[in-house]
């Protein structure tokens, strides 16, 4: 799968935005609605840890990353992560340029580095998927009605921007009346990823084995089965966000508005 123009092959837009230290740094505009409208190019961006560019320069400062990072003109920054991952790995730098939540998604954390190989990988992450979109109900949608609120552009991420990063673009791109086909298609641009966030994970992990053969990998078939997994449980991936996670047609209104055009 190219790198860039997944499912927007007639606009000059790209979609990878190139950082030294951001490697999944993605903007979500282009996408096609059913209404026949489009995704806006420069209002929502999803990204690994904004940690990262924390002292990329060197003594200097933030350096080309920053600078590219505010280029963008970003006023929003929703971090997903957990707040001990922020204390031990840093949050966007200059927080008190932004808007700035941490709404953390995930509850029952796990090491995706230690899980059994033997197991289906696929079925096991769309199963701890399942656990995020039942017990963070609460804060995917405080996530959701920020991003419709703004202030824009808005990025939204977690540790590597891959699986809980994965679930709110998917739920964004629902509610914007996105086919399921680019949801799957936008979902497993991560692997263009996976070989640079496995190296961070052994730099950052001297001495650790990976047991997992699969880590950092994003197929569209863990998004398919997420999204399936809802239908049965809800009807649809759309009702689920009305009926489980409270997203009010208000809501959905004002994040068409602000991100269709």
């Amino acid at each position: 799968m190219s790198d860039q123009n997944a499912g927007t092959r007639t606009t000059p837009h790209r979609r990878h935005i190139d950082f030294e230290r951001l490697h999944n740094f993605r903007d979500l505009g282009g996408y096609r609605s059913a209404d026949g409208r489009t995704v806006v190019w420069g209002a929502l961006y999803r990204s690994d840890s904004l940690g990262k560019l924390a002292g990329a320069g060197g003594a200097t400062g933030p350096g080309a990353d920053w600078d590219r990072f505010l280029g963008l003109g970003m006023r929003t920054v929703i971090d997903l992560r957990y707040p001990w991952e922020i204390e031990a790995k840093g949050r966007v730098p200059e927080v008190e340029r932004f808007t700035y939540a941490n709404l953390s998604i995930e509850h029952r954390p796990y090491d995706q580095a230690a899980i059994d190989p033997g197991i289906d990988p696929w079925r096991y992450l769309a199963d701890r998927f399942a656990e995020v979109a039942e017990d963070g109900a609460d804060e995917i949608r405080r996530t959701i009605e920020l991003i419709a609120a703004g202030p824009g552009p808005a990025v939204f991420h977690c540790t590597s921007g891959k699986d809980r990063t994965g679930l709110i673009a998917a739920f964004v791109l629902t509610l914007l009346g996105v086919s399921e086909e680019e949801i799957l298609a936008d979902f497993a641009l991560t692997e263009l990823a996976t070989a640079r966030l496995t190296a961070d994970w052994h730099a950052t992990n001297p001495g650790r084995v990976m047991r997992w053969p699969s880590y950092g990998r994003a197929p569209a078939q863990i998004m398919s089965l997420v999204l399936a997994d809802l239908a049965t449980g809800y009807g649809s991936p759309a009702e689920y966000l009305a009926s489980r996670v409270g997203i009010t047609p208000r809501t959905t209104a004002r994040l068409r508005d602000r991100l269709l055009c």
